[in-house]
């Protein structure tokens, strides 16, 4: 199983990103797939959770109004689309799967996650 975040770079405040989880290895269409971010020194952050088969969609309380997450089971692929950005959402953006719903910023808890992608928002 492969996970790898891509769509990370540098943002002026009040920007947008759209960050990608491409999927492979795994059925995709059955799993929770999360986004859990980790701040410079600060610990990891859950942020957003979806199932891939039903659509239920769960945010943390920073990002919602903000964030939106989805998929695209024929592309096998996570997407986080990150709206009115903040400083305070700069961070390294890690994707995972789970078979199971699991609502955690411990990415050890989770199945699989990847490497993640790093997102900055400074003017």
């Amino acid at each position: 199983v492969q996970l790898v975040e891509s769509g990370g770079g540098l943002v002026q405040p009040g920007g947008s990103l759209r960050l990608s989880c491409a999927a492979s290895g795994l059925s995709f269409s059955v799993y929770y797939m999360t986004w859990v971010r980790q701040a410079p020194g600060k610990g990891l952050e859950w942020v957003s959770s979806i199932h891939t088969g039903g659509g239920s969609t769960y945010y943390a309380d920073s990002v919602k109004g903000r964030f939106t997450i989805s998929v695209d089971n024929a592309k096998n692929t996570l997407y986080l689309q990150m709206n009115s950005l903040k400083p305070e959402d700069t961070a390294v953006y890690f994707c995972a799967a789970d078979s199971w719903k699991v609502i955690t910023a411990t990415l050890s808890e989770y199945n699989y996650w990847g490497q993640g992608t790093q997102v900055t928002v400074s003017s």
